[in-house]
């Protein structure tokens, strides 16, 4: 059994206590540091071997940039139409995943991530460009109960310690923390992984490519049965 490092544990129950103030994006970049190697392959292989994530990880495919005009021609009905909604309805930053790959080079210069394989790097920036489609594509909302859900659907589909961890926190801070949360996010939980689990693997896809197609259509191509969920 490989033991947890005290002091990252010390940081882990801080996250629970405070996850808005100290998130789960601090724990995940702090983790390697003591993290066994025996458990960092795993989640490379776990994507490397995966016979539809391996062949897109080893691409490495990142859109170099992204503005909502390229969205604005697309058809009512398409992905792009649908990805233009979410992004103006809920007021979204339209270069998010631009500036977490800042920050990400930023906290990757300390020394900090020297530890995490180019394969995971990959996972988290090529995540943070795909998020607000995953969100289009399964029609969770961004709110807690359906960020939650999403990373739920996403461990379902990919073992990764970024999902892991949001697990790890949410259900930590349900139970010792406020149990008031316990029905909405067990009911995320459960709806991401059933629906994750259920679905042809979404991540890594390149669907800035798919943005003038049917959003009907890619969700049938990928066997995405989106939710219900509105809170």
């Amino acid at each position: 059994m490989q033991p947890i490092d005290r002091t990252f544990g010390e940081h882990f129950l801080t996250c629970v206590e405070d996850f808005s103030n100290y998130g789960v994006h601090l724990l995940f970049n702090e983790w390697w540091a003591s993290a066994p190697q025996s458990v960092i392959d795993q989640y490379v292989d776990a994507i490397e071997n995966h016979p539809e994530q391996g062949p897109l990880a080893r691409a490495g495919w990142l859109e170099p940039s992204f503005d909502i005009g390229r969205v604005e021609a697309c058809e009512p009905g398409t992905l792009g139409a649908a990805y233009r909604e979410f992004m103006t309805t809920h007021d979204l930053a339209e270069k998010l995943a631009e500036g977490y790959r800042e920050l990400h080079e930023d906290v990757k210069g300390t020394g900090k991530l020297s530890r995490m394989p180019d394969t995971l790097q990959y996972k988290i920036l090529r995540g943070y460009q795909t998020h607000d489609i995953h969100h289009v594509l399964t029609g969770y909302p961004p709110t807690p109960f359906g960020e939650l859900a999403l990373q739920a659907f996403g461990l379902a589909q990919t073992q990764y310690p970024y999902a892991g961890m949001w697990m790890a926190v949410a259900t930590a801070h349900m139970t010792f923390v406020d149990p008031s949360l316990m029905n909405g996010a067990m009911d995320a939980i459960c709806d991401g992984w059933t629906r994750g689990k259920a679905t042809r693997s979404i991540q890594f896809v390149v669907f800035e490519s798919m943005f003038d197609r049917p959003l009907a259509d890619v969700r049938e191509e990928f066997a995405v049965n989106p939710t219900s969920m509105r809170n």
